[in-house]
């Protein structure tokens, strides 16, 4: 931990006075990351703290959102937690619906050490109101062996904008008999990258204005997909454990989607030393978009209303928010990608990977999320979704694209009324 950190942090709490109970709770879903991640840290502050309980929590995000949701809306604190895992996708619906609720954590992070992209997310009126945490960089993970048997290079994957990548793909699909990707009708996950690839989203910077009608870059994201579909390169697919079985047996080329993916595409023993790791591919008709994208991620926050907030803040500030060698640690307990800016410097990101050929992917990742596009993804992402997944495929089937966008611009505007 740096001078700087330590100094910002202080010594060891000493107390959030006289009602403290001096006990913290945190919950969280995933208990081979999140979970596992929020006990390491927990191990760590104890050693210095011994006064303080810390119950980590594991709990499904569907039920986080809704006992949050259910007991801020009402004013009932009793059986919430101080810390809670929030995805970065809602983070913004919260800081709008119950404003007040979440600490302000300004003071105890400092924004110049994490990803703008990812300080972005948990903002409010230039206020901080979490710990960023895990970041989804996107990435695109592909078997060497298939792309050269289609007469491509490794060197040929570096840079792809997503006309080159469906070319390869066809070339795959001609010599190998392989799928380029799969892709879920029900998942508009590579809508998502390929937007945020060039800094746009489904409502404007402010977050609550809806732009689907007139949004150029989402224009060019779906008919970037149904040029995927139409090229024949994809297979389809519904739900996660098709879409793992698909590149696990050897059925696709590639898996366009964020790092998490990483040990999951590794624990396929049979096939180490076939896969690198490239750089998203970017809308080649869209000036500004860049080979970098985000998929998923969360943050740490303190419920401000419950109790002890103060130690708290002081867990995740000795933590989360500094702690270079916990960062460390996780990139090889439970594959971190640390939205840190520091990150890519550590021990641990500069290792080969041999099932990825030796390549050093942790600090790919880290170089790549360095470029990820600030985006606000404001209050109604999944409320829009539910209504876009239907657009984007009748598109694909041949709807006209500016009426399709037109009609869901009314239902979106309608479904997140206020």
């Amino acid at each position: 931990m740096s001078a700087a950190f330590l100094a910002a942090c202080g010594g060891s709490f000493s107390g959030s006075g006289n009602n403290s109970s001096k006990t913290i709770t945190i919950w969280a879903w995933d208990d081979n990351f999140n979970v596992k991640a929020a006990n390491e840290a927990k191990a760590l502050y104890l050693k210095n703290n011994p006064g303080v309980t810390v119950n980590v929590v594991s709990m499904a995000q569907a039920d986080i959102v809704q006992k949050l949701n259910t007991a801020l809306s009402s004013g009932a604190y009793n059986g919430l937690p101080n810390i809670v895992l929030i995805e970065d996708y809602r983070i913004q619906g919260y800081l709008a619906s119950y404003p007040g609720q979440l600490k302000d954590l300004s003071s105890i992070v400092n924004k110049a050490n994490f990803s703008p992209y990812k300080v972005n997310v948990m903002s409010q009126e230039n206020k901080l109101y979490g710990v960023p945490f895990d970041s989804g960089v996107t990435a695109l993970f592909y078997r060497t062996d298939y792309i050269q048997a289609a007469g491509y290079t490794q060197a040929d994957m570096q840079n792809l904008t997503w006309d080159k990548y469906i070319e390869i793909g066809k070339a795959v699909k001609a010599k190998t008999g392989k799928s380029m990707l799969t892709l879920d009708p029900t998942d508009l996950g590579q809508i998502r990258m390929m937007m945020q690839s060039a800094g746009s989203w489904y409502v404007k910077p402010d977050g609550k204005t809806v732009d689907i009608s007139g949004n150029t870059v989402l224009k060019e994201s779906i008919l970037t997909y149904k040029k995927i579909v139409d090229a024949g390169i994809s297979t389809q697919v519904s739900g996660w454990n098709p879409f793992v079985s698909a590149f696990q047996s050897g059925n696709v080329a590639s898996v366009p989607t964020g790092c998490w993916i990483a040990l999951t595409v590794a624990s396929a023993k049979d096939q180490s030393g076939k896969w690198a790791v490239a750089a998203l591919p970017r809308l080649g008709n869209v000036p500004n978009s860049v080979n970098a994208s985000n998929l998923g991620g969360a943050g740490w926050y303190v419920l401000d209303k419950v109790g002890d907030s103060a130690l708290a803040a002081d867990f995740l500030a000795k933590t989360f928010a500094s702690d270079t060698a916990l960062i460390n640690n996780l990139a090889t307990d439970i594959n971190l990608v640390s939205t840190m800016t520091a990150a890519g410097s550590l021990s641990n990101y500069q290792k080969s990977e041999a099932f990825f050929g030796g390549q050093k992917i942790m600090q790919d990742f880290s170089v790549w999320m360095g470029k990820i596009p600030p985006v606000n993804y404001g209050l109604f992402t999944y409320a829009i979704e539910s209504t876009m997944t239907s657009a984007v495929q009748s598109i694909v089937h041949g709807a006209n694209i500016d009426v399709a966008l037109k009609n869901e611009q009314t239902q979106a505007v309608a479904a997140t009324a206020q």
